[in-house]
C-alpha cells in the first residue's frame, strides 16, 4: 500500500487551577487548516493528575476536529457530485 499524504496534529495545552485547555490543529493536504479546542475541569474532590486532565480536554479537542473534517469532505461530496449526499456523521 503506497501513503499518498501525512498528516501531523499539533496540540497545546494550557493549566489553570482545576481547568485544563487544549488547542489543536492540522494542516490538510490542501491547505486547509483545520483548529479544534476542548476543555477539562477536574472535580473538586478528585486528586490532582494533569495527564488525565491533558488527555480529556486533548480528546474533545480531536473530537471537535473530526466533527469540522467531515462536514468538510461532505461538503466536497455535495460539490463534486451536484446533489446532496448523506449524512456522514
Amino acid at each position: 500500500m503506497q501513503t499518498l499524504v501525512g498528516w501531523h496534529v499539533e496540540m497545546e495545552f494550557t493549566e489553570e487551577g482545576d481547568r485544563t485547555r487544549s488547542a489543536a490543529m492540522v494542516r490538510l493536504g490542501d491547505g486547509t487548516e483545520i483548529r479544534g479546542h476542548g476543555n477539562a475541569q477536574r472535580h473538586p474532590s478528585d486528586s490532582e493528575q494533569l495527564r488525565v486532565g491533558e488527555e480529556i480536554a486533548g480528546a474533545r479537542a480531536l473530537m471537535d476536529m473530526a466533527s469540522q473534517l467531515l462536514q468538510k469532505a461532505h461538503m466536497e461530496i455535495d460539490e463534486a457530485s451536484g446533489r446532496k449526499s448523506h449524512a456522514l456523521m
